[in-house]
């Protein structure tokens, strides 16, 4: 179903299809809806608190067929201005076959679309990394980052944030991360300019590639943008549940970091802008 915010009737509406890979704990899902419904909601609010505003419209699709969802075809993208994937239980390396439908899904419409944007988060971020040609795999540590963590900014991260602060914090929660950045070179079938730079916009201990960026084309964030207090507790309990996360310990304690405040707001206002806005134009 589709969900609008539109600020004034002057403000730019950028139309986003979400691709759910994932359902939300239930206590999650009885609160604040699905995982599309919670995207839309977090965009909707930095469209409000963006200087101009911006407006927002989604719609979602539950894609994870081995669960009863369906994969959408290319011609329902032709009203979108991009589309979002969201996380996932599931391994972005994986063999799925709704994984590898999805990926000859995002492969027509890259090749199609010139002008589409792609936005990934934490699986949707490995997803397009090794749709691109990157590599994605477990973290050589084979630990998890977990909770309110630190991202160390690259020069490129601070002039997409529009910032001098050299770091952000948002909330993470993977194991599995990029071990290899994507390069025009290795997009293959994807056809990119020889001359294109798939830029990484920050760095942390754990994950040396935090997110990727191409103007006017791609943004991906392993971090999650949108997580609260309850849903970064019930997420982590998820996965501690089903023996993915084996040291309690340090569960417990990025637990305890879930009230922190993030600049989850400031990221999505960041991506909402590379819509409609030069590069260097748009200050907010």
């Amino acid at each position: 179903m589709d969900q609008t915010f539109q600020p004034t009737p002057s403000a730019p509406v950028i139309r986003l299809m979400v691709l759910e890979t994932d359902k939300p704990h239930p206590d999650t899902y009885s609160q604040r809806g699905s995982f599309g419904r919670i995207i839309y909601e977090h965009f909707s609010r930095a469209g409000r608190e963006h200087r101009p505003p911006l407006g927002v419209e989604t719609d979602q699709v539950f894609v994870v067929t081995e669960q009863g969802g369906r994969m959408p075809s290319a011609a329902e993208f032709d009203r979108f201005d991009g589309l979002l994937i969201t996380g996932s239980v599931y391994d972005a390396h994986a063999n799925n076959d709704w994984i590898l439908q999805l990926l000859s899904l995002l492969r027509t419409l890259w090749i199609q679309r010139p002008d589409f944007h792609f936005l990934g988060v934490c699986f949707g971020h490995q997803l397009l990394a090794r749709l691109l040609g990157g590599s994605v795999g477990p973290a050589p540590s084979q630990d998890w980052e977990l909770g309110h963590c630190r991202i160390d900014l690259t020069p490129v991260g601070q002039h997409i944030f529009h910032t001098r602060n050299d770091h952000v914090h948002l909330h993470q929660m993977h194991q599995d991360q990029v071990v290899t950045a994507p390069t025009a070179a290795s997009a293959g079938l994807a056809h990119l300019p020889d001359d294109t730079e798939i830029a990484c916009w920050g760095r942390s201990d754990h994950t040396p590639i935090q997110g990727l960026y191409i103007p006017n084309r791609l943004f991906t964030t392993q971090a999650h943008l949108a997580f609260d207090e309850d849903m970064v507790k019930r997420q982590i309990q998820i996965r501690v549940d089903a023996g993915g996360i084996k040291d309690l310990e340090h569960a417990d304690r990025a637990a305890e970091t879930a009230h922190l405040e993030h600049d989850g707001v400031e990221v999505a206002k960041a991506i909402l802008r590379s819509f409609v806005y030069d590069r260097d134009d748009g200050e907010d």
